[in-house]
């Protein structure tokens, strides 16, 4: 019975020296930052989602442009879809307001394109936060945790000096000491590999939606103009 209590989590844990003792919070609080992040970036990801459709129906609806430009304006539609064309519709007019008789096409153009591509970077820059965070935490929590590991193997060795006799049940504490620090950095990568590969996907299936978008856009402000 005293074995089995000695080996449960929590009491490996406070035994753990305290290096390893600081590993295993600092994994910890990194795993919780991930999942925070992993849940804050999964409602972004499937609001822009919701929201790009939702103005997409309405843009290929047969509208006006000057009709969808208002309902951006005022609120009605919205999405990174939507303030990208907003940015590049607003510019169009101002330029187009701003022209002598002569209409020069290809100065419209271009200052509706820079417009919408600054707007689409700002975009993706919010739709890629915090995800350089959790590739970070998926590449360097398994290292951080094995060196967890080895320095509570270190110490566990180290502590064998003084026992004449090793055997099996005095080294098993120490090392399962250690191993929980390699369990926890696992605990931390895992999820946040995986998300960082999902939301990266999903974040490039959007930035070719937009992308798209923007281009089609400019041929019909090309036909009107």
């Amino acid at each position: 019975m005293q074995t089995a209590h000695n080996l449960s989590f929590i009491a490996l844990v406070s035994n753990a020296s305290l290096i390893v003792q600081i590993i295993m919070v600092g994994l910890l609080l990194i795993s919780l930052l991930s999942w925070a992040y992993i849940f804050q970036k999964l409602a972004a990801l499937r609001r822009a989602r919701r929201q790009t459709v939702a103005f997409e129906e309405r843009f290929w609806s047969g509208g006006t442009l000057q009709a969808i430009y208002k309902d951006v304006g005022n609120g009605t539609l919205d999405g990174p879809l939507a303030r990208i064309f907003h940015a590049g519709m607003g510019e169009y007019l101002k330029a187009r307001g701003a022209e002598t008789s002569s209409h020069n096409v290809a100065s419209l153009l271009d200052s509706s394109r820079r417009a919408m591509r600054a707007a689409y970077q700002r975009e993706m820059d919010a739709l890629e936060s915090h995800l350089s965070f959790l590739a970070s935490a998926g590449s360097v929590s398994p290292y951080v945790g094995l060196f967890g590991t080895v320095w509570g193997i270190m110490n566990a060795f180290r502590g064998l000096a003084d026992v004449q006799q090793a055997t099996l049940a005095t080294v098993a504490p120490g090392i399962a000491e250690a191993l929980i620090a390699t369990a926890i950095g696992l605990f931390a990568a895992i999820p946040a590999v995986v998300a960082y590969n999902r939301f990266s996907n999903d974040t490039d299936r959007l930035a070719v939606r937009f992308e798209n978008f923007i281009e089609e856009f400019s041929n019909i402000l090309q036909r009107q103009s």
